[in-house]
């Protein structure tokens, strides 16, 4: 029976870490869902907003992958993030995150039967199943026209859209 508690735990956390995931690319559809919203600052500035979950890696590049998909839809060829901004749990990922604790003691005592020492090790197996966390990115663009600015936050916006687009 106790090498049957262990499989199923872990089954369990995986089972609760698959129901929150990131949602297919596209628009946001809702408040709190899941998508891009985009708000046009001057002509060719935009601030571009990401929404997901998990890790922020992916949702970071989803950002991106919209910057470059607006900016080509504005009729320009590269844009360059001006500002970013992450927001999310540095483990925003979730699922199982095994931690081991080792602990010893010691003790001494004295009866009438004589004097007696002790000691102990202990051993923890501690299992997080909190589901991925909401992450977005949010990113100030500037658009632009020509050869891309040799600056490494300038980015092509076709190059940007054929590779992180064939991702997603």
């Amino acid at each position: 029976m106790k090498r049957l508690t262990l499989p199923l735990i872990a089954a369990a956390g995986l089972a609760l870490s698959a129901c929150a995931s990131l949602a297919p690319y596209g628009p946001q559809q809702s408040p709190g869902g899941q998508g891009y919203t985009e708000q046009r600052i001057e002509s060719d500035r935009y601030r571009v907003t990401y929404y997901g979950v998990g890790a922020a890696g992916p949702v970071a590049d989803l950002a991106l992958l919209r910057a470059a998909e607006l900016t080509l839809a504005q009729g320009h060829d590269w844009f360059e993030v001006t500002q970013r901004w992450t927001d999310g749990r540095p483990d925003s990922a979730g699922g199982l995150r095994p931690s081991v604790g080792v602990g010893y003691g010691s003790g001494r005592y004295s009866s009438p039967y004589g004097r007696y020492s002790s000691s102990g090790v202990g051993v923890g197996v501690g299992l997080n199943f909190s589901g991925p966390s909401p992450t977005s990115t949010t990113l100030e663009v500037i658009m632009g026209d020509g050869a891309r600015p040799d600056r490494p936050n300038a980015y092509d916006a076709a190059g940007v859209r054929d590779s992180i687009g064939a991702r997603f």
